[in-house]
């Protein structure tokens, strides 16, 4: 395993982005690229980095994670070899999304902990 970086949930992407400008962050890229419409934005202060996605855009997949402010995340690992330890760890434990290649061009999949905590691991592939 790589890095592990929090995927957090919000309600508004302009006011989270403005909150830890306020604390030095700075913003490293949004999707969509530019525009009052952002989904997701990755902010960046050191080596410390934070993922946040709107809770719109997370739609009606993986249901387990709250809607509500306030600790609704995915925790994001990358790794090397991701076919590999999916297949390794499949038959172990709940597998909430299989295999895919996202919209960001990585490849990922998300499991359930045994305290309902959702894991999304990832390679760049």
């Amino acid at each position: 395993m790589e890095s592990l970086s929090p995927n957090i949930f919000v309600n508004s992407m302009d006011e989270t982005i403005a909150f830890y400008k306020s604390i030095g962050f700075q913003l490293v890229v949004t999707v969509p690229e530019s525009g009052p419409d952002l989904i997701w934005a990755m902010m960046m202060n050191g080596n410390v980095t934070f993922m946040f996605q709107t809770f719109t855009s997370l739609g009606e997949e993986l249901p387990q994670i709250s809607r509500q402010n306030g600790a609704s995340q995915l925790l994001y690992i990358k790794l090397k070899k991701i076919r590999e330890f999916f297949e390794l760890i499949k038959g172990k434990v709940e597998v909430l999304k299989g295999l895919e290649t996202t919209f960001y061009g990585a490849t990922e999949f998300s499991i359930l902990d045994n305290n309902n905590y959702v894991l999304t691991f990832a390679e760049d592939e």
